[in-house]
């Protein structure tokens, strides 16, 4: 079993990611910012650390983030400010890469943002700032020397989550609940015994993904004529980027 830093441990999708994690017999180590916080992750089994992702310096976070072996980022502005977003979706995920390289952990989890997220609609400077800051932090993670899987939900929603997601880096934009967008993470971060080969992908293109007890299960396409068994049970990639829908 993983021991797992998450920050942004009491966000929609993290305080989700966390309770997952613990019932999966995980170690979970939280980053909150406010002391009023800590009964809510210790009551989900999860080790509350004190600290804030915009003041904290990589050499802050890493000691925050002892013991762990692998590390979330699911951190969020939320709309609280240009500059808060700079910080936090921005300049947090290159802390946390720092961080991660200090300590010697090898495996970063990135949620972002879906590229074509509110298209449709009339844009802010805002919201274009929020895209380039999330563009920003997947450029410093996908360029890194990590182990990374960059995660990009449509729009998040509280709704139940469901037990089947589309998932790959050519999807069709939509909207999906914040509990699917944990079971993705954790079985993602629990299926890591396949483990990553370079920096590739372990998701086709486009499929629907079961999420059964931290496992992905599909229907496996049929073969080519010149294709194995493990051929089609390879990551495919470059790039392990999934975009991901209900």
């Amino acid at each position: 079993m993983a021991n797992i830093f998450i920050i942004g441990a009491t966000g929609g999708v993290g305080s989700k990611l966390g309770r997952l994690l613990v019932r999966s017999g995980h170690s979970v180590i939280g980053l909150h910012r406010k002391p009023d916080q800590v009964a809510g992750l210790a009551d989900d089994g999860v080790s509350p650390t004190q600290g804030d992702i915009i003041e904290m310096t990589p050499e802050q976070l890493a000691q925050a983030a002892q013991g762990a072996d692998v590390m979330v980022f699911t951190a969020g502005a939320a709309g609280s400010g240009l500059d808060r977003t700079t910080a936090i979706d921005g300049d947090g995920p290159a802390k946390a890469i720092e961080a991660a390289r200090l300590l010697g952990i090898t495996r970063l989890y990135l949620v972002s943002a879906f590229p074509e997220a509110g298209r449709q609609r009339e844009r802010s400077d805002g919201f274009e700032h929020y895209m380039a800051e999330k563009k920003r932090a997947d450029v410093a993670v996908a360029t890194s020397e990590l182990e990374w899987v960059i995660l990009r939900p449509g729009t998040l929603t509280d709704a139940e989550g469901q037990d089947t997601v589309t998932m790959g880096p050519a999807i069709l934009y939509g909207s999906i609940a914040r509990e699917t967008v944990a079971r993705a993470l954790k079985g993602a971060i629990c299926r890591h015994r396949n483990k990553l080969k370079g920096r590739r992908a372990f998701w086709p293109a486009v499929e629907e993904l079961s999420l059964n007890d931290g496992a992905y299960e599909r229907a496996k396409p049929a073969a080519a004529p010149d294709e194995t068994e493990d051929d089609r049970d390879r990551p495919i990639g470059p790039e392990p980027i999934a975009r991901i829908t209900a």
